[in-house]
């Protein structure tokens, strides 16, 4: 069976990916099993950039069909932040409750009504020898004043979806990855997937 590597070292994402990638003809690997240990660092200035970088770096460096994204929060009454930088909004060695602490600072003096933010996610898909191909998705709803939802990751006990009257963080991971930007972004990414693996294997 050909494998797919999982670029990426959050846990988090490890997971919503297993199960968004579910069913495929590929044997899913990741970076600590694969034996991985160079770090492509993220300095493009926008989630295509970052995504492009880490699926093209890891796809080079191990010759496999390589999976990644970059992912992140866009605050509009920060003017987009944290953006890409937000995983590293409050420093490289922040905790998700550090983050989020600093973001709900960030907003004390916002009125909810102006809370508005969304999750965005770039994807991108390389196969050695290939173009890199990317899709993206992203998922609107606005930042809340108090945590609730011990699922999930990041940001996600804040980020409240009015569909659902929901935080992300209390919804089940099936839920979770058909209103997600990263579940978005994968029914486009798992066609994407599929195709360059038929290539990889000389099938049409």
């Amino acid at each position: 069976m050909h494998k797919l590597l999982l670029a990426t070292t959050n846990k988090g994402k490890l997971r919503e990916y297993q199960d968004l990638l579910a069913g495929l003809p590929l044997e899913i690997v990741t970076l600590e099993e694969a034996g991985i240990t160079v770090v492509v660092e993220e300095t493009g200035a926008t989630y295509e950039e970052n995504a492009v970088a880490k699926a093209s770096g890891y796809a080079k460096v191990t010759g496999m069909l390589t999976i990644a994204d970059d992912s992140g929060l866009e605050v509009d009454a920060l003017g987009g932040e944290p953006g890409v930088r937000s995983a590293r909004y409050a420093g490289d060695e922040a905790s998700d409750e550090d983050r989020i602490q600093l973001l709900l600072s960030n907003l004390d003096d916002v009125p909810d009504d102006r809370r508005q933010a969304r999750f965005r996610c770039v994807i991108a898909v390389a196969l050695p020898g290939a173009p890199v191909e990317t899709a993206e998705g992203a998922c609107e709803g606005f930042i809340a004043r108090s945590l609730r939802g011990a699922k999930g990751f990041g940001y996600d006990p804040i980020f409240h979806l009015p569909e659902l009257d929901r935080r992300m963080a209390e919804l089940p991971m099936d839920q979770k990855n058909r209103v997600s930007h990263r579940g978005r972004a994968m029914i486009a990414g798992r066609e994407i997937v599929e195709r360059l693996a038929r290539v990889s294997r000389g099938t049409p």
